[in-house]
């Protein structure tokens, strides 16, 4: 696009621009969608489509999302690559480390204003029940916010635990419900059935990724897209830490007196059962 821009009208450099601007909407996005979205006419992208000699509008989107693909490199090649950068020694590593996991946090305030945050927050908040489910790597994660709700209420649950079935927890869900889905390459299928799942029965879908290709967005009522990127083999969870801490801050603020309560009485019975020591 960019070799091609001057040659472009300027109803197609707008298509061009949204395109460059919002590569979320181009790569999982129908052009239906992009269009509504974007103020454009359909007709616009599918001309801009074949301008940049794409045959139409799908061709143009499946090529934005290999290309987007190929930057994530297989944790193989980035263990190689981690291992030929040793030269620096650890010191140099804790640097590089601590220098992305920084960068990733500012990209992400600076891209999620107050205002997404405040959302998201009031509907999870507001909703009956709150399912969190993460596979792979992200399995944690969704089991440390399942955690952190816990004590705002009883509400708020992990999916698939322990061998639990998806199914079963998402089975009851529907408009009054919430889904949160934490998933990065490579993809859990059942993350992203789970959230194709419950966004057909009304369930609000908060999806969490770190690539604007994840399949999961398309189902997506809400979606937050974190930086990950670390000198590491593994993808940083730094920053979706940070947002996810950050936003159960938030719900506590909303909960009010009834949660301070709650909060008290778990921690009553985790004393009376001896499961912590201290506070």
């Amino acid at each position: 696009m960019a070799s091609n821009y001057d040659a472009l009208s300027a109803r197609l450099r707008e298509a061009g621009d949204y395109i460059a601007a919002n590569p979320l909407d181009t790569a999982t996005r129908s052009l239906r969608a992009v269009a509504d979205h974007s103020g454009l006419a359909p007709a616009t992208f599918t001309r801009l489509s074949k301008a940049l000699g794409y045959e139409n509008f799908e061709e143009l989107r499946e090529g934005m999302r290999r290309r987007l693909e190929r930057r994530q490199a297989s944790f193989a090649a980035r263990a190689d690559a981690l291992q030929g950068a040793s030269d620096g020694g650890s010191a140099d590593l804790i640097r590089r480390t601590r220098e992305a996991s920084l960068t990733n946090i500012d990209r992400l305030t600076d891209e999620i204003d107050t205002a997404k945050f405040d959302t998201i927050a009031d509907h999870l908040h507001a909703a009956r029940r709150v399912v969190l489910l993460g596979g792979l790597g992200s399995t944690a994660i969704a089991e440390y916010a399942a955690y952190m709700g816990n004590f705002l209420g009883d509400n708020w649950m992990p999916a698939g635990r322990m061998g639990a079935s998806v199914g079963a927890a998402l089975s009851d869900l529907d408009r009054r419900d919430a889904l949160i889905v934490f998933t990065k390459p490579p993809f859990a299928n059942t993350s992203i059935r789970a959230a194709e799942f419950a966004r057909a029965r009304g369930v609000y879908v908060l999806v969490v990724t770190d690539t604007h290709t994840c399949p999961a967005l398309r189902h997506a009522s809400a979606r937050v897209v974190v930086p990950t990127e670390s000198p590491n083999f593994f993808s940083s969870y730094v920053a979706t830490m940070f947002f996810v801490e950050t936003l159960m801050a938030m719900i506590a603020q909303r909960a009010g007196p009834t949660a301070t309560e709650r909060i008290a009485d778990v921690e009553t019975a985790n004393r009376a059962l001896g499961e912590v020591i201290g506070l």
